[in-house]
């Protein structure tokens, strides 16, 4: 039933509830609803109960919120006021399409009313739903329109709908309303000009583009951004000499940035070698201490060219001390004799410095410094370990902290090399070192965390990082709140290599919930844009928010939670107590009091941790209180709590990864990883007509990935496993599977794998533990395969060779003890450096226990051999 209107006292007090409200004076609001409701006349008044229910919900009291709204709703379902306020509950909820569904109820009963109509189409653009948002824009624009931000909203709906005509003449009609003489800069003005070109580029209109740019040169306060467009634009419409200008004047500009020699390459069309290496000598003349034209010409040249370039410019770089030189050149090691011609001049300017402190003993001049000899050893350090020949890495880099152990440039590459040789435990030790060098440098302290992190020592990687973390609260809280997440998922990996399945989860999903709040804080821009004009910046940002989960941070956190979750379904947690339960049954006397005594120990340190911890938690919660306070005004309460514990025993392990999944599928398609995590999905539910989806589309990325071809094998023998699925789904998978294997069978499609991929030690593995798979009888045959490491092996390092001695130990292939001692022998002598390889000590039981306590890591080794 329709409330009865207010009499004018009560009138204007619901009238102070709306100001409480929009001025956060929630606890005032609250009063002011109670002198309306304490009125026996009033007592049901929905609009007022509504409103009462908004602000509840803006001090956090959820429930008692929705009571009193749909309470409101129901006393007085005919008011634009109850579904608008219904439809503000729904969106602090995040419940965005009911929000939308509440908004349009309440056009409905009040079409015309402007601030549900902005409130709508924030929520449109949140959702993208552009059609909707473009007919909410022109009821806006048709009521307000002397209101730019009506103009705006309703162009940028139509560029965003791809109408670039439609959005043209509205910022054109716009532009003519906006009184600006032609020789005042405006701010504003000159964004709303550059957003116009930018329609008018992404429309193909590039004559128009390139007068209307010149048309308002003098009204745009960006300089840079107008020679910019005019030169892409002239090379577009083919105007190459006018191009060519404008791309001298921006390198005189800037002689460092790539794109401008690009552009002026393509302008100027250069025929020959001559004429292109030409182009970049006069402009080094002109700039002689700009990098980028002695840089550039080593892409292209080669021969004694290449030599006589190459020379000069190693020979400038290592005189002065240039410690990224190799990081400048590292683009050139694609190409074996550009390698050895850069070896070659290197290792003969080491001989000549350490004989006669010249580059050549051929030459006579001014001797060099000895810091230009250590910059040389500090290069080929770099060089070699590149190469993959880490011993003579270690020499040279060894060689350089003898003669100068105060460099943090030679620890940070001397953990970089042990790294890249996998030992992380050595790489964590060094880099620390190179940290206590500096204890003031951030990047050199998060790289240190990094690496400890790497190494599975997650408590030191974060008293590492509580040095630049705020005090008071625990770096762990700090780095998320301040969504720090190359650490978070670093630590996510850590976790999940020591088995600590719940802490990674919950690394994942914060960085999960670091992503929504991204998505979500778009709400603060969608009128803060239009109301400063930074139009092309907006644009930009909704564009990026479109594909934000396809970030690599993402990426990290959903691999690493899709296979915990994988894991946890394949072996459920058991109860612990349970546990010992078992294994007490099974102890002697001695053994079992020996064992009672170690709990207790384990408890009573448990305690002592949990009391601290708890202590520290304190003192944060009073330190924050007020903060927390105040953010929990704004928002719709506190977040739900991660707990490790929680997370690791969830009833369906699945369906939370598949959660992780979506985003993946949706944004990024085109890694096989991708489709090959959904087939481990899809697999383990039993979907078969998913799990061909997911084989078709990582088949058609790469048909001939070693992991596609384990999901091949295992798909197929399920489908034939199968005999009673629907006979329409029976017949498309026979249909598809044909089309693959190409009628044969399992056996000889692996042989034929393992043929056309014998030099290949990851397809090797792959073809071996599908040979174990199909048939448990040629389990030696299959582990020769596997560890074989003859000359003809192409892919021989460390990372390789970790999966292969991991997937050994995980029982691909069954019990094989023997064989993996062997094997491990076989690896240390090609890396001696690396851990894993290691012989066991007499403080490990085996070398096998020691490797699967640290759960190698082969993802992280050698990112850069």
């Amino acid at each position: 039933m329709p409330s009865v209107p207010l009499p004018p006292k009560e009138s204007n007090l619901f009238k102070r509830i709306l100001k409480c409200y929009e001025q956060k004076q929630y606890k005032n609001g609250l009063k002011f609803c109670k002198m309306i409701l304490s009125n026996p006349k009033f007592a049901e008044h929905g609009e007022t109960l509504a409103m009462k229910g908004l602000t509840l919900n803006c001090l956090g009291k959820k429930e008692e919120a929705y009571e009193f709204v749909r309470k409101g709703l129901r006393n007085d379902v005919k008011s634009h006021v109850c579904w608008h306020v219904y439809g503000l509950l729904q969106r602090s909820d995040k419940k965005y399409d009911e929000a939308i569904k509440c908004y349009r109820n309440a056009l409905k009963l009040d079409k015309d009313n402007l601030q549900i109509l902005r409130d709508l189409s924030l929520l449109q653009i949140q959702m993208r739903d552009l059609e909707g948002y473009r007919e909410t824009r022109y009821q806006l624009l048709q009521l307000r329109p002397t209101q730019r931000a009506s103009w705006i909203g309703y162009a940028i709906a139509y560029h965003l709908l791809k109408d670039y005509d439609m959005a043209l003449k509205l910022l054109e009609e716009f532009r003519k309303t906006q009184q600006i003489p032609p020789n005042k800069i405006d701010y504003e003005y000159s964004e709303l000009i550059l957003y116009q070109n930018q329609v008018m580029r992404e429309a193909d209109l590039f004559q128009e583009s390139l007068e209307h740019i010149e048309t308002y040169e003098k009204q745009i306060c960006d300089k840079l951004i107008v020679e910019e467009i005019k030169g892409e634009m002239l090379l577009k419409l083919g105007r190459l000499k006018e191009a060519g200008e404008v791309y001298k004047e921006l390198i005189e500009r800037n002689a460092e940035n790539w794109y401008y020699y690009e552009g002026l390459e393509k302008a100027l069309q250069p025929s020959t070698l001559e004429e292109r290496l030409q182009i970049y000598e006069e402009v080094s003349k002109r700039h002689p201490r700009a990098v980028s034209p002695r840089r550039l010409p080593l892409n292209f040249v080669s021969g004694e060219k290449f030599r006589e370039l190459l020379d000069k410019f190693l020979r400038v770089n290592f005189s002065k001390g240039c410690p990224p030189l190799f990081t400048t050149l590292k683009s050139l090691y694609y190409n074996p004799e550009k390698v050895s011609t850069i070896q070659e001049l290197v290792t003969g300017y080491e001989t000549s410095l350490k004989t006669c402190d010249l580059f050549s003993t051929c030459e006579n001049g001014e001797k060099e410094p000895p810091t230009t000899l250590l910059w040389v050893r500090y290069f080929l350090a770099q060089h070699f370990d590149k190469l993959g020949q880490c011993s003579l890495a270690l020499d040279y880099i060894n060689t350089a902290i003898a003669s100068t152990p105060t460099l943090i440039e030679l620890f940070y590459l001397k953990a970089k090399i042990y790294k890249h040789v996998g030992n992380l435990k050595e790489a964590a030790k060094w880099m620390d070192e190179a940290q206590s060098l500096d204890t003031a440098d951030r990047f050199i302290n998060s790289k240190c965390a990094k690496y400890m992190l790497r190494a599975n020592m997650v408590k030191d990687a974060e008293e590492m990082c509580s040095k630049f973390t705020r005090e008071g609260t625990s770096a762990m809280e700090n780095l998320n709140e301040m969504q720090c997440m190359w650490f978070q998922t670093e630590c996510a990996a850590a976790y999940q290599r020591l088995g600590k399945y719940g802490d990674a989860l919950k690394k994942c999903h914060e960085v999960e919930r670091h992503f929504f709040e991204i998505t979500d804080d778009q709400f603060d821009f969608h009128t803060y844009c239009m109301r400063k004009m930074t139009l092309r910046a907006y644009v930009d940002l909704l564009r990026l928010e479109d594909v934000l989960r396809k970030h690599a941070f993402y990426f990290k956190a959903a691999r690493s939670a899709i296979e915990i979750y994988l894991k946890l379904h394949d072996n459920p947690l058991t109860n612990e107590s349970k546990e010992q339960e078992v294994n007490s049954e099974n102890l002697s006397a001695k053994e079992l009091k020996k064992m009672l005594s170690k709990q207790r120990r384990a408890q009573k340190k448990a305690k002592l941790e949990e009391e601290r911890k708890h202590a520290e938690r304190e003192r944060q919660q009073k330190n924050q209180k007020k903060k927390r306070d105040e953010e929990e005004e704004e928002t719709s309460g506190p977040r739900e709590e991660l707990i490790p514990e929680k997370l690791e025993r969830v009833e369906n392990p699945l369906e939370e990864a598949i959660k992780f999944l979506i985003p993946l599928k949706n944004l990024i398609g085109d890694e096989i990883e991708t489709h090959l995590l959904a087939f481990e999905i899809y697999f383990r539910k039993g979907k078969f007509l998913l799990m061909l989806q997911s084989v078709k589309r990582a088949f058609a990325i790469n048909s001939n990935n070693p992991w596609l071809h384990e999901c091949l094998i295992k798909f197929s023998k399920a489908v034939s496993d199968h005999s009673n699925l629907p006979e329409i789904v029976s017949k498309v998978l026979t249909q598809e599977m044909q089309k693959i294997f190409v009628n044969k069978n399992l056996e000889s499609f692996n042989e034929e794998f393992l043929k056309h991929n014998a030099t290949s030690i990851q397809h090797q593995l792959s073809g071996a533990k599908m040979m174990y798979f199909l048939d448990k009888s040629r389990q030696e045959k299959a582990i020769a395969v596997a560890t074989r490491l003859d000359k003809s092996m192409r892919d021989k390092n460390v990372k390789t060779l970790t999966k292969v001695f991991e997937a050994l130990l995980d029982g691909s292939f069954g019990s094989c003890h023997t064989q993996c001692e062997e094997y491990q022998a076989a690896c240390h002598k090609l890396f001696p450096y690396t851990s894993a390889f290691m012989p066991a000590t007499n403080e490990d039981d085996s070398s096998i226990a020691s490797v699967n306590h640290a759960a190698i890591n082969h993802d992280l080794l050698s990112n850069e051999i």
